[in-house]
């Protein structure tokens, strides 16, 4: 009886094992290559969800993190860290982490943004041949972009940008037969783009911008299905590119490109953004751009672009944005740009058109400028008056009748070139007439669900006028100043120094600027200014103060320049100081570093990020400003502004170390700013204000005893107010990095990119010590790590 109850007991302990849920069992190896995962990135917040009863093929997807799955496979991928996220400890692989990776082996989309990888992109990326869509965007990524990428046969969008890649476009890209998007946006890419790339038959959007790409580009209108061509901020040129007539957005602002507009650039019926402002353009603007039946964007500003202008010249209803400034233009605006402007903006300021303002050129000014490149029209020669002439025969040292000879052999030429364009232009027409249905976007959508939403997303948000980040920068007309700052009342007045006034406004669509005004001796026409202007109008990064435009006043008699305005960005949240030395709001620990994380990565930028870089800028904590966001930005560089012009003036002076540092040790011009930014950081952490260079040296030693102290001691050095909120190793990890910075002999200081990691350490260190934590790769500070100049 005892046997018989035995067997129906042990009977019913495996009927209830049969049926309790298997809640606990071993995950799957998918499962598992996602814990792993976790663990590799060193447990971001986004992931915080993830543990081992995580069901991933069946949660609900979030803004940031979204798992599909087909099958039982894993087939997409989407994780999103916080904007400027900081790069991963030196502890992180990214060998490891592709081979992980590469676990997922039905992976088809892979979106890794802002997660803070850092090192080189493995070739073991190839071991995921499934893969459609990737994603790997701001994030610490350097080196080549390894040619394995274009095994990826099945790719149909790569998103590479807002990295650190260097060295030339692989050529082997062009293998990605079926590839849709290529955004390689703010690289450190150099060299030619390959002419292999006239083979990408399928490509649509191609974004290249804020790189330091050079030369010619290839003939790009085979790329018969190309809607969105990016090449801003480049060394590109100088031949205007050869493309399809179904472009929809061509943007080639601050690059190399000059001579004429190609003819059949009228017939392009689907475009509805061209920005070729700030380029080498010459000869005359044709107006039948204004009348394109798409187009909605129009930026010519910067080049030199003659002919006259009529009132009765026709223009698209829809046209919402004109930038004709900064040309040779001359003769009526015309009255479609003048009438309904509620609905568009439109800039023209240094012309020479006849309107009643001081924002144009004298006639002379435009006709001179024109001869000095030989674009002049023979009708517009004729009309130039005695003054003109002088200058001419002055220039060429020829007499009037040569001249004529000369400039009618010229137009002969020029006619016969016209009459075969307009061959060209005409086939152009007939081409496009039956091909202006696309064809389908990508093949076998339906198995991409959100990843391909995304994609759609991504090209038509690319193809919207503005959605270009920082407004681009542009030359303003005196009349927008004015507007701004109601006729530069007093109110607006916001501070001066010897050479420049500062005016606080509000521009026509509500957004805040600061206006800084320059007063220039007479004499000086805009030509003396080019060159600086267009070196300030590269400086876009998130942690600088962004230049918005300029814009000149003249003297009515000579046309010369009285005054230069650049309008600047407002930061809201004051200097860097004010918000921890001063009453008010006071910056936490957290804050201070994540400011100090923002002005070495502003530094890094002027130093390497453009050609030439900016070094030896005079870096004070009072030129720190702060966003809305408490985002940290350099609101003053070393950029001699037209010194031979206006008694030595500058926007930046010589270095504050006083060190005897000059420009006569180039080699080390870098690290006069290192110096620098580490008296910002001695008073970032200590919150006392540092006028003299002897209370540098007070504090220096203050640090020094410090690090060898214990942690209570230790704390000494910090502002009172956070002193409780920084762990131990967080600061000392500031303090070693920081007196290393304040080394005498230049070659002791640390590169720009050791500052980085050690301060990026420092918050891995601390956000350990917050939530308990703490890894034991963080229990001493790494050796530094050099990486290349971004």
């Amino acid at each position: 009886m005892a046997s018989k109850r035995s067997v129906t007991c042990l009977l019913s302990v495996c009927v209830v094992l049969v049926l309790v849920p298997h809640t606990y069992q071993l995950q799957s190896s998918q499962d598992w290559s996602l814990l792993r995962i976790q663990r590799l990135l060193n447990y971001p917040s986004v992931l915080s969800s993830w543990n081992v009863t995580t069901d991933f093929c069946n949660a609900d997807p979030l803004p940031h993190l979204t798992v599909v799955c087909y099958e039982e496979s894993i087939t997409q991928l989407h994780i999103s860290g916080r904007e400027g996220s900081p790069s991963l400890p030196r502890s992180f692989s990214i060998d490891s982490f592709f081979t992980t990776l590469a676990r997922l082996s039905n992976l088809k989309v892979l979106s890794l943004t802002s997660l803070g990888l850092w090192g080189h992109l493995p070739a073991k990326i190839s071991r995921l041949y499934s893969l459609e869509i990737v994603n790997m965007s701001s994030n610490y990524l350097y080196g080549t972009i390894p040619h394995e990428v274009s095994n990826l046969i099945h790719l149909q969008t790569l998103v590479l940008n807002h990295n650190m890649f260097s060295d030339q476009i692989p050529d082997a890209l062009s293998g990605l037969s079926l590839l849709v998007v290529l955004n390689l946006q703010n690289n450190s890419l150099s060299g030619p783009i390959p002419e292999s790339f006239s083979g990408l038959k399928s490509l649509r959007v191609l974004v290249l911008s804020s790189n330091s790409l050079s030369g010619d580009l290839p003939d790009l209108s085979s790329l018969t299905n190309l809607q969105v061509l990016n090449l801003e901020n480049n060394y590109l040129g100088p031949q205007f590119p050869r493309l399809g007539t179904k472009v929809v957005s061509v943007l080639l602002r601050k690059n190399g490109f000059g001579g004429g507009l190609p003819s059949d650039l009228s017939s392009f019926f689907l475009l509805e953004q061209l920005d070729i402002s700030f380029n080498k353009f010459v000869g005359p603007f044709p107006p039948a751009l204004l009348s394109l039946p798409s187009i909605r964007y129009l930026n010519i500003s910067g080049n030199k672009f003659t002919g006259m202008l009529f009132e009765n010249t026709t223009c698209n209803d829809d046209l919402q944005f004109v930038d004709l400034s900064s040309n040779l233009l001359s003769g009526n605006l015309p009255a479609c740009l003048v009438s309904d402007s509620k609905s568009k903006m439109v800039l023209y300021s240094s012309n020479c058109l006849e309107i009643k303002d001081y924002s144009q050129h004298l006639p002379s000014f435009c006709q001179t400028q024109a001869l000095a490149v030989g674009i002049l029209h023979n009708k517009e020669k004729r009309r130039s008056g005695g003054k003109a002439a002088i200058v001419m025969g002055v220039v060429l040292g020829f007499s009037g009748s040569i001249l004529s000879a000369g400039f009618a052999v010229f137009l002969v030429t020029r006619r016969a070139r016209a009459k075969r364009s307009m061959k060209g232009s005409q086939q152009a027409i007939l081409e496009h007439a039956s091909s202006i249905h696309p064809p389908k976007l990508l093949p076998d959508a339906s198995t991409l669900s959100s990843g391909l939403h995304c994609l759609f997303g991504y090209i038509s948000q690319t193809m919207k006028l503005g959605a270009l980040g920082i407004p681009s920068y542009r030359s303003f007309s005196v009349e927008e100043l004015e507007y701004a700052t109601n006729n530069f009342q007093a109110s607006s007045f916001i501070g001066e120094d010897s050479h420049v006034q500062m005016f606080r406004g509000r521009l026509q669509d509500g957004s805040l600027v600061v206006i800084r005004c320059l007063n220039i001796k007479r004499g000086y026409n805009s030509q003396n200014f080019n060159r600086q202007i267009e070196l300030i109008s590269k400086l876009r990064h998130r942690y600088l103060v962004s230049v918005l435009g300029h814009c000149f006043e003249y003297y009515v008699d000579d046309s010369s320049i009285s005054r230069l305005f650049f309008i600047f960005e407002y930061m809201m949240n004051g200097t860097l100081r004010s918000n921890i030395s001063e009453e008010g709001q006071r910056l936490s620990w957290a804050q201070r570093i994540s400011a100090a994380i923002g002005v070495a990565k502003g530094i890094q930028f002027l130093h390497g990020g453009i050609m030439p870089g900016l070094f030896s800028n005079n870096l004070k904590i009072t030129d720190i400003l702060l966003d809305q966001n408490l985002v940290a930005k350099i609101s003053s560089y070393n950029l001699p502004l037209v010194k031979e012009n206006t008694e030595s003036m500058c926007l930046a002076g010589s270095s504050s170390s006083g060190m005897n540092e000059p420009n006569q040790r180039p080699k080390h011009l870098d690290k006069i700013d290192v110096y620098d930014f580490g008296v910002i950081l001695l008073e970032v952490v200590s919150g006392r204000q540092i006028a003299l260079t002897s209370e540098v040296e007070i504090m220096k030693e203050e640090f020094e005893e410090s690090i060898l102290a214990d942690g209570t001691a230790r704390r000494s050095i910090v502002d009172p107010l956070i002193r409780r909120q920084c762990c131990d190793e967080s600061l000392k990890t500031v303090a070693e990095i920081c007196l290393r910075c304040l080394s005498e002999e230049p070659t002791k200081r640390p590169s720009v990119e050791d500052v980085l990691w050690n301060l990026q350490f420092a918050v891995q260190i601390q956000e350990s010590s917050r939530t308990g934590s703490s890894q034991s790769n963080t229990n001493s500070p790494f050796e530094l790590l050099s990486l290349p100049h971004h």
